[in-house]
């Protein structure tokens, strides 16, 4: 499900592999937070490329598996692998450039959102289908992709931006063609790898202590509505709903 490789050069990466759409259960998201941590932990790793293979980059969480739960469990469980996972991302204590194609929706905001650079693919999309399931979470994160009112309309009204878009914002580096993708983030990758490591380190420490917000604390405040919607009935109402 997450498969990490560090090449000769000091590059680590770390794919998300978990068939059909990528969407991750519990142990997955808390998998993947180790896999970052594990690499950033790593003095011969220089940067981290993340990326998945499969129909998209990711679909979030599991909704099967939440469904499936017999009490909360698996919410609390998920909310708080999401946490780690994005958290992972943002910590990490080298650059992570974040390589994405194909669908990039709840789940795969946070990683995105929260990565210090994005290559995408032509196809790509991004958004946050949240209320159409009954929850929220990771607006923090599409803020940090497309400006404030656009973010509010996407949460909204569960629309998507395409990756010409978000390069339109600044917040994308390159859009390459899918099959360069891979490539395109390694060039990225490779050139910060050639870098002074110590400098870089230092570089991202200093980055994430300007930030105007925390990140992490902004998620877990979105994350305590979810908690709210799934505790009131609702948002199993809305999912019911949604998948009729």
């Amino acid at each position: 499900m997450i498969e990490t490789n560090v090449d000769d050069r000091g590059v680590a990466e770390i794919v998300m592999n978990n068939p059909p759409v990528n969407a991750l259960p519990v142990k997955g998201w808390f998998d993947l937070a180790a896999a970052l941590q594990q690499a950033g932990a790593d003095p011969a790793v220089r940067a981290v490329v993340l990326r998945a293979e499969g129909r998209g980059y990711n679909a979030g969480v599991d909704i099967k598996e939440l469904q499936a739960a017999a009490d909360h469990s698996a919410l609390v469980g998920v909310n708080r692998g999401c946490a780690a996972a994005f958290a992972a991302v943002y910590d990490c204590p080298v650059p992570v450039i974040a390589a994405v194609h194909g669908f990039c929706l709840g789940g795969g905001i946070g990683l995105v959102g929260n990565a210090d650079i994005i290559i995408a693919s032509e196809d790509a999309t991004f958004g946050l289908p949240e209320v159409d399931r009954g929850a929220l979470g990771a607006a923090t994160h599409l803020s940090r992709l497309v400006p404030q009112h656009r973010m509010r309309a996407m949460m909204y009204t569960s629309a998507t931006a395409t990756a010409a878009e978000l390069h339109a914002f600044g917040s994308v580096l390159r859009v390459v063609p899918r099959d360069e993708l891979r490539s395109a983030a390694f060039e990225v990758a490779h050139d910060i790898a050639g870098k002074d490591p110590a400098v870089i380190r230092a570089a991202k420490e200093s980055l994430n202590g300007i930030d105007p917000w925390d990140p992490k604390r902004s998620y877990r405040f979105e994350q305590g509505f979810t908690f709210e919607l799934n505790l009131t009935g609702v948002a199993d109402k809305v999912r019911d709903e949604f998948g009729k």
